[in-house]
């Protein structure tokens, strides 16, 4: 079987896909971030610009902020890909199956409370469907709790069932 599953979720919220995130996001986030202000020293250095600590500290500043912004969509990126299925995604999978089961037991609601009203709640989800893939063109992220990830969430149901009946009768 593929370890790349099709859209586990299409509008994951924005802390999953932070809290999802493996260490290989983290690394590249962070050399892409490193990476702007390095070439700017690099570039200093190689051909100076002669401005003097007074001209080069903000240019410095600025590129550092350039550089942690984009390693930050960098990381994002990298991550929401894997809950797309555009890339690998088998531990993605596993920990999702995890984390909702537990919340099945525990009678919570699966994807959180919210405040809003369902018709706000399927704005927002119809305003961050996909909004992952066009990161580049415009940072949308999705903050709002709702239950319209276009996924069938019997699975999890499902599973719990399969696991509490095993915990029953493996407790007998």
């Amino acid at each position: 079987m593929s370890t790349v599953e099709k859209a586990q979720q299409q509008r994951p919220h924005f802390r999953r896909v932070c809290r999802y995130a493996r260490r290989s996001d983290y690394a590249v986030g962070a050399a892409t971030a490193a990476a702007g202000p390095a070439f700017m020293l690099l570039w200093e250095r190689l051909s100076p610009s002669y401005v003097g600590k007074g001209g080069f500290a903000p240019i410095m500043r600025l590129t550092a902020v350039i550089g942690l912004t984009g390693g930050f969509l960098q990381f994002y990126n990298r991550s929401i890909f894997r809950f797309y299925g555009f890339t690998e995604n088998q531990r993605e999978r596993e920990m999702d199956m995890r984390e909702m089961v537990e919340k099945v037991k525990r009678n919570e609601p699966l994807y959180g409370t919210s405040t809003l009203t369902p018709y706000m709640q399927g704005v927002a989800s119809r305003n961050s469907r996909y909004a992952g893939v066009w990161l580049h063109i415009i940072p949308w992220f999705n903050f709002v709790n709702h239950d319209q990830h276009g996924i069938d969430t019997a699975k999890y149901y499902q599973q719990a069932e399969r696991e509490l009946e095993a915990e029953r009768t493996g407790a007998k």
